[in-house]
């Protein structure tokens, strides 16, 4: 494999600002102005947020790899907390894309800033053991959804799908779900926040998820897979201005990640090799972690659904214009 682009170093990396700190080998230097190869042959540098969970190794593998190479990008992996976190870098342009939850760019488009996705990235798990639930202390009694009603519950961000299909969870269970007290921890922070009392329950993913469970912790519900089971984890968010001014570096970014995707629905192993170095977990921590379905198509997504959802829980008053926010690439 080619030497990584991208090391996310300690977990406690999401937690710092996007503009202050990258975790890539990139040129600071260069910048991402045009698509595809320059005229001297040089990678043209990308920034892409990401935030440093499992589902992430796709894209650490792939950078490995040497996929976006082949396609004359240099990708700069830029930790985010979430996907709404880093939607005004993308309008300030300090990066050109970003993976993140899909509600981010819900909100975005009920505000007209002209925020877009342009492709898919990762679905959760329709049956099975999931990529994502909430989880509680072995002693806490929380036990089912309905439980969380008058909790503190973490969220990685406040105010999205994972607040948002929680609380449909506790309601369809007979739960009150206006009682619950949702407060903002980053996933990294989860397991010591758990330990040291600060909340009754956290939705968190593996690794994550699997820490807390392996310390004789329980799983609560999969919000997800309770609600909108297959509902995309992961989206690849830009925005319009980029989309209409530098359609190349769009379309080459979007093969590359297309290929990449598929690249590492292949090579599983590769992945969980990628998530033990990046998230510094030992490998048969990693070979243990449920990984969600890598893809670029947005269909059968639940984008939509999620969006009828948020508006029936008067997250947003209407839903958004799918037609000018989903526009798969």
């Amino acid at each position: 494999m080619k030497k990584s682009l991208a090391t996310l170093g300690v977990l406690a990396a999401a937690a710092l600002a996007l503009s202050g700190c990258t975790d890539s080998a990139a040129d600071p230097e260069s910048t991402a102005t045009s698509g595809g190869e320059e005229d001297s042959g040089e990678l043209t540098a990308v920034r892409v947020a990401a935030l440093p969970i499992a589902e992430s190794g796709a894209l650490w593998a792939a950078i490995d790899e040497g996929i976006f190479e082949d396609h004359g990008l240099e990708i700069e992996v830029v930790p985010a907390q979430g996907g709404a976190n880093a939607i005004p870098a993308l309008l300030s342009g300090d990066i050109q894309f970003a993976i993140g939850q899909p509600f981010g760019p819900i909100r975005a488009d009920a505000q007209d800033l002209g925020v877009v996705i342009v492709g898919n990235y990762a679905n959760s798990l329709a049956e099975g053991d999931d990529v994502n639930a909430v989880v509680a202390l072995g002693d806490s009694g929380i036990m089912r959804p309905a439980d969380l009603a008058g909790k503190k519950v973490s969220v990685n961000t406040i105010g999205a799908a994972g607040d948002l299909t929680i609380r449909k969870a506790v309601e369809d269970d007979g739960g009150d779900p206006s009682t619950i007290e949702f407060v903002e921890v980053a996933f990294p922070d989860v397991p010591a926040q758990l330990a040291a009392g600060t909340m009754d329950a956290a939705w968190a993913p593996d690794p994550f998820r699997g820490m807390v469970l392996g310390d004789g912790g329980v799983s609560v519900v999969a919000p997800y897979q309770a609600t909108i089971p297959g509902l995309s984890v992961l989206t690849n968010i830009t925005t319009q201005a980029l989309l209409d001014d530098d359609p190349e570096l769009v379309a080459d970014y979007s093969a590359a990640m297309a290929e990449a995707l598929e690249w590492a629905s292949e090579n599983e192993d590769a992945v969980r090799a990628a998530i033990a170095t990046n998230l510094e977990i030992p490998e048969e921590a990693a070979a243990g972690i449920t990984l969600p379905t890598f893809t670029w198509d947005l269909a059968d997504a639940g984008i939509e659904d999620l969006g009828a959802l948020a508006v029936e829980y008067a997250y947003i008053e209407a839903e958004p214009d799918f037609d000018r926010l989903l526009q798969q690439q």
